[in-house]
């Protein structure tokens, strides 16, 4: 369900798998849950991860702690990065996707060309062959399902991503990267490669995220 990639005093960071439920839901454990039950504390989930995306996920172990950490992500303090999958040819290649979302039919969410509390995503994208491109995506907001409407709106939905149109896969190819923060005046970042996927383990994925080691010294395009 999950790996742990860091323990610290006061919060632990993840990486969950993909198509694990981030809550717990008819009568199985979801991965904050089950990670309680393997560490024997007590943890707080700050921020979420939809269930078909794999990542990177911080748990706060005190209600203290996840207070900071609340302050933070409410403030836009924690800088997330994440990588996608999709085929076709985008409507533009890098840039941003902006706009108010709303509720759709069937679980989904819209994006809509009014900006009054809007969406903000800015991205990069690479070609990795046999119509691919591999995204890496800047969520500047944190709105529900946000990542998979962005691309979906510019005529490329995530791979495995089919509630919004993607093709059928092994998985849904979108995965939390990169993580930057500051704790009690400590800088910490965490960086952990997609864990699964066959289009993941490609050899110009690979290769690319080479180039895309680290996300926060990358220029990224400015957001009107």
């Amino acid at each position: 369900m999950y790996q742990i990639i860091a323990d610290e005093a006061d919060f632990i960071v993840i990486c969950k798998s993909a198509n694990i439920h981030f809550h717990s839901q008819d009568g199985s454990a979801g991965v904050v849950a089950q990670a309680e039950l393997d560490l024997g504390i007590k943890l707080y989930s700050v921020h979420r991860l939809d269930t078909l995306t794999s990542g990177l996920l911080i748990l706060a172990k005190s209600s203290a702690a996840a207070a900071e950490f609340t302050r933070q992500f409410s403030q836009h303090k924690v800088q997330k990065y994440y990588l996608a999958l999709a085929k076709g040819k985008p409507k533009k290649k890098q840039g941003w996707v902006i706009g108010d979302m709303a509720k759709s039919r069937r679980s989904m969410h819209k994006l809509l060309r009014s900006m009054d509390n809007p969406a903000k995503t800015q991205f990069f994208s690479h070609s990795v062959g046999d119509g691919i491109r591999l995204y890496l995506l800047k969520p500047l907001t944190g709105k529900t399902h946000q990542l998979r409407v962005a691309l979906a709106s510019i005529g490329v939905p995530i791979l495995g991503d089919e509630l919004y149109g993607g093709d059928a896969s092994d998985r849904g190819y979108l995965h939390a990267y990169s993580l930057n923060f500051s704790y009690k005046a400590q800088a910490y970042q965490y960086s952990v490669a997609p864990p699964s996927g066959v289009a993941f383990n490609s050899p110009a994925v690979i290769e690319q995220l080479q180039q895309w080691q680290s996300p926060e010294q990358l220029t990224w395009p400015k957001v009107k």
